[in-house]
């Protein structure tokens, strides 16, 4: 579970021009566009009057901090080359602001020591020390060389980097952010609202935003120097998202008018393909966080803790009665279907309650547990940018809670990214690392072992059952699909949410729609997802 960094950063630096005779001079002002009065100069555009002001440098820094070069020129004693160089400098920075300021005015003094402060963006700023001196006549002798110390006649200044370039790619390279001077962009909004805003922290905690330089260029643009910058290019992250499977997920939720989530993970490597939920479902990320009785999907776990304890194996008659009571708590089926005595795998693919509650309750207390977090149920990680909750199964405190765990009520709960871990650990048979990024590791904070592999192949054949002869044959069309349906009961009782877990080939995921009354509306939506990825 990861605390969830919330730094939101957007510093605009905005000022207005002053000029402060005390013991300091600073002069701020944003940035004009380039044209309005910073064109290159002509002998005709620029004049030399009488200084507006005796102090002649305080008047220049001021004009050199608004980016207005016509101004700034006109108080040099080459107005015409200053012009043209304090505007190509302009159209070449761009900044958001200048701050130009000396640290002893004295309008008597002919040489005047300061510091010239650009912001380009969050942070890219650009701080550097500079001289101006002033003729016998009271005006700034020019040279390039007051802009910054290494800039000559002939040369510009430029800045250059990573605006406009990829900040994260997906899996296969397609870019989802790209950089913008105030932080990361979002290419497609509607691809994953869900992880793109914590991708973009996570792009900036990074250091991308500081892929900038300035370059110190001759005429031609040819670079010679870099003068400022971070160093490097702005290399952008390798997520593990997959646009596709993304797209897949957004539309197969919203196809449901019920809240649905979904999440998909790839069981060899962990990778988190899709995080999806619909309109209704709200915008915090209750896919990955967000607790719910798991209901019959458990039954993965009960299964597994039957087999692991040798209180049954696939091929065991076991009895599925329409109800059964267990101490004081009474277990209806759906519907109160009943099929007779019948072999396990037939009562897990028909989801009988009853067979399972009983199976539940001639199990040892923590049994449930045990096998939950083999599953990785009871797992915790920490993924950079997401808070992630797979699930909390303790042991039952009593034989009644015993039984409602095993049909995943009672105390039970499971997120759709657990429910997901769960059914990615099956096909895996190994524990699972969820991941997010490429090169930023997953931290495991509490860690599991999988069940035996004898285990996991005989809960493998009984999923595949769900699909083939049970209670999802409307998924079959959608290829070897393994899986296991759930309805889950919460509040009063009168209301229950809809479940399908599963996986095909090297694709694991959840479904959850809340308050659908039965798993149905979620084995329609992971159908389409399914079909949506091909």
């Amino acid at each position: 579970m990861t605390p969830l960094a919330k730094r939101w950063v957007l510093g605009v630096l905005v000022g207005t021009c002053a000029v402060i005779v005390t013991l300091a001079v600073v002069v701020v002002w944003p940035t004009k566009p380039v044209g309005a009065n910073t064109g290159p100069a002509t002998s005709a555009s620029v004049t030399a009057p009488a200084p507006p002001t005796s102090d002649v440098a305080g008047a220049f820094l001021a004009a050199f901090a608004k980016g207005d070069a016509t101004a700034a020129a006109a108080l040099t004693d080459d107005p015409q080359a200053a012009a043209g160089t304090l505007s190509s400098v302009w159209r070449g920075l761009a900044p958001q602001s200048v701050i130009a300021e000396r640290a002893a005015p004295d309008p008597a003094a002919t040489e005047v020591p300061f510091t010239v402060t650009w912001t380009f963006g969050p942070q890219r700023v650009w701080t550097y020390p500079s001289t101006l001196s002033l003729t016998e006549a009271r005006r700034v002798r020019w040279t390039p060389a007051l802009v910054h110390p290494k800039l000559a006649a002939g040369h510009g200044l430029v800045l250059r980097g990573s605006t406009g370039q990829p900040a994260v790619l997906d899996r296969d390279g397609t870019p989802l952010l790209v950089w913008q001077a105030d932080g990361p962009a979002v290419v497609d909004p509607a691809l994953a609202p869900l992880l793109l805003p914590a991708m973009a922290r996570v792009a900036r905690e990074q250091g991308g935003a500081n892929g900038w330089h300035v370059a110190l260029t001759d005429a031609a643009g040819t670079e010679l120097e870099r003068l400022a910058g971070s160093g490097g290019e702005g290399k952008p992250l390798a997520s593990v998202l997959s646009i596709p499977v993304q797209r897949a997920a957004q539309a197969a939720v919203d196809s449901v008018a019920a809240p649905a989530r979904l999440v998909a993970i790839k069981p060899s490597t962990g990778d988190i393909l899709a995080v999806a939920q619909n309109g209704p479902a709200g915008a915090e990320p209750r896919a990955l966080n967000g607790l719910y009785p798991p209901g019959s999907t458990f039954k993965i776990a009960t299964a597994t803790a039957a087999l692991q304890a040798g209180v049954a194996t696939p091929d065991t008659v076991l009895p599925c009665p329409g109800s059964l009571t267990i101490g004081q708590r009474t277990i209806p089926n759906d519907n109160g279907f009943a099929l007779g005595d019948v072999p396990l795998h037939s009562a897990f693919a028909r989801s009988c309650n009853t067979t399972f509650g009983q199976l539940a309750a001639d199990l040892g207390p923590d049994a449930l547990s045990t096998a939950a977090g083999q599953l990785g149920l009871n797992a915790d990680f920490t993924i950079p940018g997401l808070t992630t909750e797979a699930g909390a199964v303790e042991p039952a405190q009593g034989n009644a809670q015993k039984v409602e765990n095993g049909i995943g009520q009672g105390t039970v709960r499971a997120s759709p990214f657990g429910v997901a871990l769960m059914s990615a650990t099956v096909a895996s048979g190994r524990a699972v690392v969820p991941r997010l990024w490429r090169d930023l590791a997953t931290e495991v904070t509490a860690g599991y072992q999988p069940p035996p592999r004898a285990v996991l192949d005989r809960v493998r054949a009984m999923m595949r059952e769900v699909v083939t002869a049970g209670t999802a044959t409307a998924i079959g069309r959608r290829g070897a699909v393994f899986g296991k349906t759930g309805t889950a009961q919460f509040g009063d009782g009168s209301a229950a949410h809809g479940w399908f877990t599963g996986y095909r080939g090297d694709l694991a995921f959840a479904v959850l729609v809340e308050s659908a009354g039965s798993s149905a509306p979620a084995v329609a939506a992971s159908s389409a997802f399914l079909g949506g990825v091909g």
